[in-house]
């Protein structure tokens, strides 16, 4: 992605040493932070430092990785490690298929090892080749969905499902960067994504910084806008997708595709291949990561002495409930963009993707 007029990833790996794009400092100011632990991955996945499925499963990757790669000790030791690790970076969220399709893959690669030399090398070639097909994917995800996208549109997004949920591209914003790079004349409309702003805050980052055309917009007034017959298309991203084709995403999201079928607007979700939860049935199965309270609570912004700032923005004796996703039913879900193609969001639609026979 492009900031500052040069090309960056979210997540990479130098040495032994995870590097990240600290997102809560955007859009005011931009800096990369080092994580150089287990413990540090969890925290930087816990509290939002990275962010979107897609970043968080290659996070998470680099993480097991990290983990072998400053490992002392014998080779029987390294699968007891390993567990532990793997545990602690499990539990820093729950909703994104992502982070345990990461893990896995990554410890995987490793645990029949011979040497605790040979494991070191597997983990962080596993970890590199996760983050490298993430981008592939997502690249892919765009030149699929930019054929939805016909010149002049406006287009509705929610959340952030650009390069910083991911590697790199994005899932929802890879087929607006591919429309635009192709030159069509497109507008998006930024859903502001209360209550963390990743809308206000990334979204319109990544637009501004690649000089796509777009206005952030109150969660609220997508309906109007949909009304008035000024969005043509809607695309989101999705933090896991069930074998039946429903999907979790950014809260707010099932309003939005609701208000796009009553008034037949197509509403579309990209996601790479990791996001899919064969194991999972529907999305009454998807847990639902409840996020403290304070985030509705107060508000963080950027002050004139260039400083952040907390302010509550409520009354001092109120309560608050901040679940992070919801659940958009396949009904409502016009079709899924994948690396493979777009997709029908059901049983068949998504047996056909994977090669399998049922689900």
């Amino acid at each position: 992605m492009l900031i500052q007029g040069q090309n960056y990833k979210t997540v990479w790996m130098e040495g032994n040493i995870i590097k990240l794009i600290n997102q809560p400092l955007l859009p005011h100011r931009f800096e990369i932070t080092e994580v150089h632990n287990y413990e540090e991955v969890y925290l930087a996945i816990k509290t939002m430092v990275v962010r979107g499925a897609p970043a968080i499963g290659a996070t998470a990757a680099y993480g097991v990785a990290q983990a072998v790669y400053d490992f002392q000790g014998p080779l029987k030791a390294l699968k007891h490690h390993l567990a532990k690790v793997n545990k602690r970076i499990a539990s820093s969220r729950p909703t994104a298929q992502d982070l345990f399709h990461g893990i896995a893959n990554v410890t995987n690669s490793t645990i029949n090892s011979k040497t605790v030399k040979e494991a070191k090398k597997k983990a962080v070639e596993a970890a590199e080749e996760y983050a490298n097909n993430s981008v592939e994917e997502c690249k892919k995800i765009g030149e699929h969905g930019s054929k939805l996208i016909k010149n002049n549109f406006k287009i509705l997004t929610h959340c952030n499902a650009g390069a910083l949920a991911t590697v790199d591209y994005g899932t929802a914003l890879a087929p607006i960067r591919i429309a635009h790079y192709n030159s069509k004349k497109i507008f998006i409309y930024v859903d502001e994504t209360r209550p963390r702003l990743q809308g206000a805050r990334l979204t319109s980052f990544e637009l501004g910084e690649e000089n796509i055309p777009h206005a952030i917009i109150a969660d609220n007034a997508a309906g109007y806008y949909m009304r008035q017959k000024e969005i043509d298309i809607c695309i989101v991203g999705a933090d896991r997708i069930a074998a039946n084709g429903d999907v979790a995403n950014k809260i707010g999201t099932y309003e939005k595709a609701v208000l796009a079928k009553e008034n037949d607007i197509p509403f579309y979700v990209a996601a790479p291949l990791s996001t899919f939860d064969l194991n999972c049935s529907s999305g009454n199965k998807i847990p639902i990561e409840e996020r403290d309270q304070s985030e509705v609570l107060f508000s963080i912004g950027w002050n004139d002495n260039g400083d952040f700032n907390k302010v509550r923005i409520s009354p001092e004796n109120s309560k608050a409930k901040n679940p992070a996703f919801d659940i958009t039913p396949a009904r409502y879900i016009t079709g899924i963009i994948t690396p493979k193609g777009i997709i029908n969001a059901n049983k068949q639609g998504i047996r056909k993707l994977f090669c399998v026979e049922r689900l």
